[in-house]
């Protein structure tokens, strides 16, 4: 039986991926979860074959609870998902050591696949993100400036760039305003940047957002 914890902030959406496995005779959700916390607490004392973890959740991010989880655990597969764009996140996320990438809209489809091929050894990725990854090898090899950036930061790069004030980031991520203008002037100074509009320019032009 493959053991799966699924943590998101949105009760809907774990009760949606819930029903989606439940018919399942070799898939079980032993656990849920609704931040990074919660995690933590269950895989301290409990053991599953796989994480389903979404990217954008209050307090500690998905990207960010993965790099603590992997310090003691590292063979947990993750599978992270997310309603961003998979040029956002996807080939980060597998840099980084995450199983696999699932955009909240093909879950329906796709989920249960993708469990499967990650629990039994391998990585799941979408044909669209295979695209990108064998059209630019050489983009993505090359050392580019928001490689410098923390999970964080980048996480916070791709808000801005989308368009999201100031404001608005602290409300959804639940930290204060101050915090994010301390991020924010931080990710300018590793881009050597001065304005959101060159921010959001090059985000644009390197694909990250839309």
């Amino acid at each position: 039986m493959i053991k799966v914890l699924i943590a998101d902030d949105h009760p809907i959406i774990r009760n949606g991926l819930k029903q989606i496995l439940a018919d399942e005779n070799d898939i079980s959700v032993v656990a849920e979860a609704e931040n990074a916390q919660q995690v933590f607490a269950y895989l301290d004392k409990n053991k599953v074959d796989i994480l389903v973890l979404d990217i954008s959740m209050p307090g500690i991010s998905g990207l960010e609870a993965m790099e603590i989880i992997h310090r003691t655990n590292p063979k947990l597969p993750i599978l992270f998902l997310s309603a961003r764009p998979e040029e956002q996140y996807g080939i980060r996320i597998l840099k980084a050591g995450g199983a696999g990438y699932l955009h909240k809209e093909s879950a329906p489809e796709e989920l249960i696949k993708a469990i499967r091929k990650i629990v039994g050894g391998g990585r799941f990725i979408s044909p669209k993100l295979a695209e990108q990854l064998a059209g630019g090898l050489d983009h993505i090899n090359r050392k580019q400036l928001h490689e410098s950036l923390s999970n964080r930061e980048y996480e916070l790069m791709c808000m801005i760039a989308s368009g999201k004030t100031v404001s608005q980031i602290a409300e959804q991520l639940f930290l204060s305003v101050n915090t994010i203008s301390t991020y924010r002037r931080r990710i300018l100074n590793k881009m050597n940047m001065n304005t959101n509009s060159e921010l959001t320019y090059y985000c644009i032009k390197n694909g990250l957002v839309q």
